[in-house]
């Protein structure tokens, strides 16, 4: 006899929400089992919020690194720059993760439309 499940993904987006290694733990150890509409759709969600941070971010840090290292100037508007994208991504984040506590279909702003498209397979 199977148990009974009654979760409804809910658990699987707001896990997902937490880093790459949360985005991994919800899928593999939560939406595998237990595939559902919206932890589907929270997965994909944040599948692309997490890969978008990591290569926006990261990609300016790098930038930052060889401006630091050249010597040039306006290292500091690009500190100031990965500040901003921090602010934006972390608010991205709250919007995306009230959604899921909420146990709702709440787009991201900006990568909710296409993260349904780019990874409709999961």
């Amino acid at each position: 006899m199977e148990p009974v499940v009654t979760d409804n993904g809910k658990t699987a987006g707001i896990i997902s929400y937490f880093t790459i290694i949360g985005w991994l733990i919800a899928y593999f150890g939560f939406y595998q089992n237990n595939k559902t509409s919206l932890g589907s759709y929270q997965l994909r969600q944040t599948l692309l919020f997490h890969l978008a941070y990591m290569v926006i971010r990261y990609g300016l840090s790098f930038i930052l690194g060889i401006v630091w290292l050249s010597g040039s100037g306006g290292i500091f508007s690009l500190y100031y720059l990965l500040k901003l994208v921090d602010l934006a991504f972390f608010i991205l984040w709250i919007i995306g993760f009230i959604g899921a506590v909420q146990g709702e279909k709440k787009e991201i702003p900006v990568l909710g439309g296409p993260a349904q498209n780019i990874f409709s397979s999961i």
